[in-house]
């Protein structure tokens, strides 16, 4: 998983007060934000960059088929201008193939994301996996931490528009558990349920397992978890805190 260097602050709620809000006022106003470091997360406003132009990674010499297969997985930003920078490696497939896969994302040309119209700084994962039988291996843009599209206002009102006694916790900002392996021919479903319990402020204050799987998938669930970003539940349009349950993806492409 990412290491997490940067604060993520991704989007902007405005938070009204049922007894001074207008009835034709939406309780959330919500509109992706950069983080302090002024980069962009993919989602409902941001658009996914596009890998237009990139090369093989070469495969080391002299190793043998078996000790080949994996994966590296590099989280980088991609800038205004589509540059691939601030490089960092999340999943390791040994030094050559680190090596060689940064090499050739260094080299490889990006459109960039776009907020509108206007091109921004966006977070970004790529991998590229080494096949035992050392067919090509490309860098593979892979999306594991995105911004949610929030509800429409309806979904906090009656049918007379007015606040609904309780709203559960909606998740705006989510984080993949871990990088599902690409060899698994028929893999089994990997998804952890867990428990949250979320602030006033839309941060998770604690998560615990209710349906785990083993093998460490449960503790990386609950350190993504962690780094989800909700909208709060609330009483009568009120904030509150509350927990609810939700199920816990591993990234895929």
């Amino acid at each position: 998983m990412r290491q997490w260097k940067f604060e993520t602050a991704v989007l902007t709620l405005a938070i009204l007060s049922v007894t001074a809000r207008a009835a034709d006022t939406p309780i959330w106003q919500i509109h992706q934000a950069p983080d302090r470091d002024g980069i962009y997360y993919t989602g409902p406003e941001v658009s996914l960059p596009v890998l237009e132009k990139t090369f093989s990674v070469p495969y080391p010499s002299g190793v043998p088929a078996k000790q080949l297969e994996g994966m590296t997985v590099l989280a980088m930003v991609i800038d205004a201008s589509g540059k691939p920078d601030h490089i960092q490696l999340l999943h390791s497939n040994g030094d050559f193939c680190d090596q060689a896969s940064m090499t050739v994302v260094k080299r490889s040309v990006f459109s960039p994301a776009k907020l509108g119209e206007k091109p921004v700084p966006v977070w970004i994962d790529v991998r590229v996996v080494f096949h035992a039988n050392m067919s090509e291996a490309v860098p593979q843009i892979l999306i594991a931490e995105r911004d949610l599209p929030a509800p429409p206002e309806s979904a906090f009102e009656d049918k007379h528009g007015k606040p609904l006694p309780y709203t559960e916790p909606i998740p705006i900002h989510v984080v993949d558990a871990d990088f599902a392996n690409p060899f698994i021919q028929h893999p089994m479903v990997e998804v952890v349920r867990v428990n949250v319990l979320v602030g006033v402020d839309g941060l998770p204050k604690s998560v615990r397992v209710i349906r785990g799987i083993g093998f460490g998938a449960d503790e990386k669930a609950v350190a993504a978890v962690m780094h989800y970003k909700f909208l709060p539940a609330t009483k009568k349009g009120i904030p509150v805190e509350a927990s609810r349950d939700l199920f816990v993806d591993f990234s895929r492409l």
